[in-house]
């Protein structure tokens, strides 16, 4: 299995800076539906009201991390035979280092309010709770060093048994309310498919770009579909959830693809190239433009001021990322080399994977 799968990955020429163009790309919209859930349910939650992006977050909802996972799982097969100590650098210790420092950045920043509203003592209660209890929005980094062990741990078990437990595992929407737990099982499908079919995931790719009639075709018959079942309050049913999930992880591929192709929305590829940075750092443009824009009155369509704080966070993001490299503050987005327990590649090979 994972010879094939790895033959497939590699099916296509790999560009000289180790891009995939069209994985930049899905990774692009992954991140931006990420961001907009935050902004959008944040800008909500605050005003008392919903605005016109709810529907755009609604609709994302079955699909929305499903996609993200999927396409983290696809350059597994080319490292998942790596010594452990490489591996764990790389898939364990590399995640691990961004969310130790920023949780606490964001802590930094939050541990006032949470202060005020108890005590400084509870504060550092709840910080050190987040090493067991994801804090915030950095859930998916703090799940997917986990994800990636299980997957090598398993590598030698039966494949169709283990991608069959995942299955089940996310059809029975499990809720105990420990995040580690629920997420794994509502998520583990969709990493390890990713894994598993890498080869059919990079034919799919290559079939839309051979046949951008025919892909557009099936993402219309897909929008359509996945909008009537989300319309229909059916999108979460067992079977149907792992169902919208996957469709809407190929839509994403699908789309990625095409847009590479027509060499369309660059800006969007660039956010897909630097998803990593956005995620750990557009909640704080997120909550300081949400703050200012509802004090302040400005807008007062909430669908025009959720619009906003989205782009704020993706823009603001990339903006604090070059500031950091400006002021030569690079361990905010780049591993020291004091962090690294293995040897550093010697070249490019296939960043997506890493």
């Amino acid at each position: 299995m994972t010879a094939n799968s790895t033959s497939a990955v590699t099916e296509r020429p790999v560009p000289a800076d180790g891009r995939v163009d069209w994985v930049d790309y899905a990774k692009g919209i992954c991140i931006v539906m990420v961001v907009m859930m935050h902004s959008v349910l944040g800008v909500e939650l605050a005003a008392g009201q919903t605005g016109f992006m709810h529907l755009v977050v609604v609709f994302a909802k079955p699909f929305r991390m499903p996609d993200f996972f999927l396409i983290s799982g696809l350059f597994l097969p080319l490292v998942i035979d790596r010594d452990w100590r490489t591996y764990l650098d790389r898939k364990v210790v590399h995640f691990a280092y961004f969310y130790v420092l920023w949780v606490t950045i964001q802590f930094g920043f939050k541990a006032p309010a949470f202060a005020a509203e108890s005590s400084w003592g509870h504060a550092g209660h709840l910080y050190l709770e987040s090493f067991i209890e994801p804090f915030g929005t950095l859930w998916f980094i703090y799940l997917l060093p986990i994800f990636f062990v299980v997957i090598k741990l398993t590598r030698q078990m039966p494949p169709a048994l283990i991608w069959a437990a995942a299955a089940m595992l996310e059809a029975a929407h499990v809720a105990t309310g420990w995040t580690v737990i629920d997420e794994f099982g509502a998520r583990f499908v969709y990493i390890y498919t990713g894994y598993l079919f890498a080869g059919r995931v990079f034919a799919l790719s290559n079939g839309a770009r051979a046949h951008p009639a025919l892909a557009l075709a099936g993402l219309a018959l897909w929008a359509l579909a996945n909008a009537t079942l989300v319309a229909l309050g059916i999108s979460e049913w067992p079977g149907v959830s792992l169902v919208l999930g996957l469709a809407g992880a190929c839509a994403i591929v699908t789309t990625g693809t095409l847009l590479a192709k027509m060499r369309w929305l660059i800006l969007l590829r660039f956010c897909g190239e630097h998803s990593i940075v956005i995620y750990l750092a557009f909640f704080l443009p997120m909550a300081a433009t949400r703050t200012l824009l509802l004090k302040t009155g400005v807008i007062g369509d909430i669908g025009t001021v959720a619009l906003i704080v989205t782009i704020a966070g993706i823009a603001g993001a990339l903006l604090i990322w070059r500031a950091a490299l400006a002021m030569r503050a690079n361990f905010l987005f780049e591993r020291p080399d004091a962090c690294w327990i293995a040897a550093r590649r010697t070249q490019v090979v296939l960043l997506p994977a890493e």
